[in-house]
């Protein structure tokens, strides 16, 4: 996994700890978002599409076992925790991982040891993605070029399943033409009515399996994925 494409939501109240701990993590190359309580914490996991959530269980507002429970159940994609707490026993990190954590380190920490883990989540969530990846009703298989709605397959071409997979990543947010073209062809891009023309016969594929238009047009930006 290459540090640089790692977007982190640091959930922290303490400044000193926060701001030591994302300096570390930008000095990384990786892009760092903080929050310093937990609704602001859920608001940002349920708009962005973060990587990894870094979570303080100690949180002003809202107890952090919560906030993972929300940010699991809304954020775009299945983000993985990592919850950072100063809670060392056993009931406290099983009550932790019962509640959807993925990762637990307790303070005080090598900031050294929480980038590897950062890494291991990152690295675990993408080979997942690249097996499966559900988003509503739809269900992409990457690795066999398929994709199923309601669990009836959906004839796409393999441009189409490329295509499909990154505004699945990227929901709810728009991807834009330069992003879809890098995405698909790198390097040796075609002329921008190539893309069009894919992305109307993903359109036209999506709305009859689906009796919907998925593919919504957004001016001036891109496309993005309605479901």
């Amino acid at each position: 996994m290459n540090r640089t494409l790692l977007s982190i939501l640091l959930v922290e109240d303490h400044p000193a700890i926060a701001r030591q701990a994302a300096e570390f993590l930008d000095g990384l190359g990786w892009q760092v978002d903080h929050a310093g309580n937990g609704a602001l914490a859920i608001e940002l996991a349920t708009r962005e599409a973060y990587d990894v959530v870094l979570l303080d269980l100690n949180l002003p507002d809202i107890d952090g076992l919560q906030v993972c429970r929300d940010i699991k159940a809304k954020a775009p994609s299945n983000v993985p925790v990592l919850m950072l707490t100063a809670r060392d026993a056993f009931e406290d990190k099983a009550r932790g991982f019962r509640e959807g954590a993925d990762d637990y380190l307790t303070k005080p920490f090598d900031l050294r040891a929480l980038a590897l883990r950062c890494e291991a989540l990152a690295r675990r969530r993408h080979l997942h993605v690249h097996q499966q990846m559900v988003l509503g009703p739809l269900t992409l298989l990457p690795r066999e070029m398929r994709v199923l709605y309601q669990d009836a397959p959906v004839a796409l071409t393999q441009i189409g399943v490329k295509i499909l997979l990154l505004l699945c990543q990227q929901h709810p947010q728009a991807v834009s033409r330069t992003q879809l073209i890098q995405h698909v062809w790198g390097a040796r891009a075609p002329d921008s009515d190539a893309l069009k023309s894919h992305v109307y016969s993903l359109r036209r594929q999506l709305e009859q399996a689906s009796g919907r238009n998925m593919l919504a047009t957004i001016q001036q930006l891109g496309y993005r994925l309605d479901v």
